[in-house]
């Protein structure tokens, strides 16, 4: 049974930092993301890690966001940083049962989803 369990959401302000994390259990996949849906927007993928250690993000998080993974305690980070009030949203993190991310930031790809963690920026 496949579990991804996010935590590290909050509230920040403006120009702030945040760390979100994503544990992982019952896979050892290596391609996993983080996506957020917004209030009436779709949901769109923020940035993902593949098991050749390449990664894939949003012009709109480019130089302020950075993803990594701890192989050894299947868990994903995301740091943010530089927040914005347009960040703000429900992230969620998905893992493909796959050693290399396909189509790392289509939502459509991935197998498995977290609950999610509200990131409120102010």
């Amino acid at each position: 049974h496949v579990q991804l369990v996010e935590s590290g959401g909050g509230s920040v302000q403006a120009g702030g930092s945040l760390i979100l994390s994503c544990a992982a259990t019952g896979t050892s996949t290596h391609c996993m993301a983080w996506f957020r849906q917004a209030p009436g927007k779709e949901r769109e993928g923020v940035e993902a890690t593949s098991g050749d250690g390449r990664t894939s993000y949003a012009d709109s998080v480019k130089g302020r966001f950075t993803i990594s993974q701890d192989n050894a305690k299947s868990t994903v980070y995301l740091q943010m940083n530089s927040l914005k009030p347009e960040d703000t949203a429900m992230y969620y993190c998905a893992a493909q049962e796959t050693t290399y991310c396909i189509g790392p930031l289509n939502l459509s790809r991935y197998n498995y989803w977290g609950q999610g963690t509200q990131v409120t920026v102010s």
